[in-house]
């Protein structure tokens, strides 16, 4: 029965105790609990047709019970999510949250800080230099170092080339990009978020000179070419953008290279600004025997990284790391009197005048607990099992008759081809969808699929602790079943 909406002050104060919260929460556990065994499906087979037709609904004019609440919660929208607690998930680049994180989310929810101002968030806002000073020590630079919290990489890497604009043309908040902009260069497998950046920036995309690659990596070879004509054309350079861990296959930029060549072709302002993108492979940071992977990061002026990936935090919790603190500084010169004041302060605590976002949740919370609850030791211990999954899918994927894996992988991430006999090649991409459909609805596992080299192929990425070996190969066992029944059909 909907409770009466006679107070609605009532309402809000009865579902204030931990009591009240025990529904939803539950919901939560349950879920952590259900999945902890590998059973069930892992999404769902439903279309979103399916489910639209069951949420259409008047919009609710009275009041009904949190209880209530959450029972129609469970039984219109829980079944067809997306199980990423489940082993056998093992698809995009979103993780498996560590459970005090989880539990720390509604506290962060709850606490409402808003990290615009430090007015707004007395405790918090120190908290997250605090933090960005752990991530900036990590990298290896020293205390003129700063950043701040982002919603993910793609803001990270945005706002990072905002302050390389900055630096490049120092009018350009006042005055726009005028007649002749720089230039920006980046890999062939860079993420998106470059290309976002600089269409939303104003620079265009015309003004993007993509690298080729080399083995799915930015080629340093092609690098320096491009470089000498840019120099011996006149033409400005804004940024280069390097990945550490890129989306399709995980792989590593010779950071040492590139940063070498930013060295090398150095303007009247020093070298070129080099971004790296390290959205994903970050974690590498912490563990003895990836960090070679990230050796020559320091050299770096900007670096994005996404704790919510392989650090295994709940969405959203981005980074966005600067050598030098003042360079974030400038990259917005921003008035607003009503939030922004001067203040007295020797440092300067406001999150807001160097953030894109103004209204911004307190995720450093998420970061912090993440740290102090399972240390820096088992975050390590962690990213290196997620990696050695995609080790033993490569493993197990040798010689295998038709499933052929396409790189070594370096992180958690890899790509593979499915070649099934007596098939004509043209038709393995549309082949390859459907497989990857046909599993994904299957309920036994969920993976992706990418472009790679001009075909489609098939990708896995392990963001799940609980994913293990026996989990690796129910994936191949699988794949071999659907993939016989797609062939069948397809003759």
């Amino acid at each position: 029965m909907n409770d009466r909406p006679t107070d609605p002050l009532a309402l809000l104060e009865a579902d204030t105790t931990l009591e009240a919260a025990q529904p939803i929460l539950a919901l939560a556990a349950q879920y952590l609990a259900d999945t902890r065994a590998g059973e069930g499906p892992v999404s769902t087979w439903h279309s979103a047709e399916v489910i639209a037709d069951r949420l259409a609904e008047p919009l609710p004019r009275r009041s009904r019970p949190l209880a209530d609440v959450a029972r129609r919660l469970s039984s219109l929208l829980l079944d067809d999510v997306n199980r990423l607690a489940h082993p056998m998930y093992i698809g995009h680049q979103v993780s498996a949250p560590l459970p005090a994180a989880v539990w720390t989310d509604a506290l962060v929810s709850a606490l409402n800080q808003s990290m615009a101002v430090r007015e707004m968030s007395p405790s918090f806002t120190p908290l997250e230099h605090q933090v960005v000073r752990w991530m900036t020590d990590l990298v290896g630079w020293d205390t003129r170092a700063g950043g701040t919290m982002t919603s993910g990489g793609t803001e990270a890497t945005f706002t990072a080339l905002l302050a390389a604009r900055s630096r490049a043309i120092p009018d350009v908040w006042a005055n726009g990009l005028g007649p002749n902009p720089p230039v920006l260069l980046c890999g062939e497998h860079a993420h998106y978020a470059v290309a976002r950046a600089a269409g939303a920036m104003g620079l265009g995309l015309s003004r993007v000179v993509v690298i080729p690659a080399d083995d799915h990596r930015l080629s340093v070879t092609a690098l320096r070419v491009q470089l000498e004509r840019l120099r011996a054309a006149g033409t400005r350079v804004m940024a280069v953008v390097a990945t550490a861990g890129c989306t399709a296959t995980g792989t590593f930029d010779d950071l040492p290279a590139i940063a070498d060549l930013c060295d090398e072709f150095a303007d009247e302002r020093g070298p070129l600004w080099l971004h790296v993108d390290a959205a994903h492979g970050g974690a590498a940071m912490l563990s003895a025997s990836h960090r070679h992977r990230v050796t020559g990061l320091a050299r770096a002026r900007s670096v994005a990284w996404d704790p919510h990936k392989t650090l295994l935090l709940p969405l959203a919790a981005g980074l966005l790391l600067m050598r030098e603190e003042d360079d974030l500084e400038r990259a917005f010169s921003q008035k607003a009197p009503y939030l922004f004041t001067p203040s007295n302060e020797a440092r300067a605590w406001d999150m807001g005048p160097r953030s894109f976002q103004c209204s911004r949740r307190a995720d450093v919370l998420k970061l912090w607990v993440a740290f102090q609850r399972y240390g820096a030791e088992a975050l390590a211990a962690l990213y290196e099992r997620l990696c050695q999954m995609a080790q033993t899918l490569h493993g197990l994927l040798q010689g295998h008759a038709q499933f052929a894996p396409l790189h070594a992988p370096e992180s958690n991430i890899l790509c593979f081809a499915w070649n099934p006999p007596a098939v004509d090649p043209r038709d393995r991409d549309a082949l390859t969808d459907a497989l990857r459909a046909r599993y994904n609805r299957s309920g036994r596992g969920w993976i992706t699929a990418t472009t790679l080299d001009g075909r489609r192929v098939l990708r896995i990425t392990v963001m799940n602790a609980r994913t293990d070996v026996a989990h690796i190969e129910a994936l191949v066992r699988g794949l071999d079943a659907e993939a016989a029944y797609v062939v069948q059909h397809h003759r």
